[in-house]
């Protein structure tokens, strides 16, 4: 429920901030928060098609994770409000996981979806993007994941 909250809040953010802004960038590089923290780098290969590569951290009492993620993303205007588009896309995640108590490593795999919203400002190297990357996880398990959301704060280049 937090993380809904927190996307509708930034969603509702981002189309007001939306008159500021400009449209395109080339790279951006920063940070992921949400169910895991990282590092983010998204690169536009064409004018609408993007490379997102994510390299995250999990800690957790009884598990931690590190996975890096590749997803292939689509961006779509939204009109008359410059700066902000919506994505859509999908890639896959590797890494590993151990569960700490009994100090067992197991190898991740699974295939992820995204769909967000991406926003850059126009007087600022500055870009938001706030997402939802569901997974199916093939390895250790084979489960649904939903809990992807995150919000990525780049700085543009």
């Amino acid at each position: 429920m937090k993380n809904f909250l927190l996307s509708f809040l930034i969603g509702g953010f981002l189309l007001v901030a939306g008159n500021t802004a400009q449209a395109q960038y080339k790279h951006a590089l920063g940070v992921r928060v949400g169910n895991a923290y990282g590092i983010t780098y998204k690169t536009f290969i064409q004018q609408d098609r993007a490379l997102d590569f994510i390299l995250n951290f999990k800690d957790r009492n009884d598990h931690s994770s590190f996975r890096l993620t590749g997803l292939y993303e689509v961006h779509n205007p939204i009109n008359d409000l410059p700066g902000l588009q919506w994505f859509y896309g999908g890639g896959a995640t590797i890494g590993s996981q151990t569960y700490k108590p009994t100090d067992h490593n197991d190898f991740v795999f699974s295939v992820d979806g995204v769909l967000g919203l991406d926003f850059k400002f126009t007087d600022a190297p500055i870009n938001l993007s706030l997402d939802w990357k569901p997974a199916i996880e093939f390895t250790p398990n084979t489960e649904f994941d939903p809990e992807g959301f995150g919000l990525s704060v780049r700085i543009t280049f």
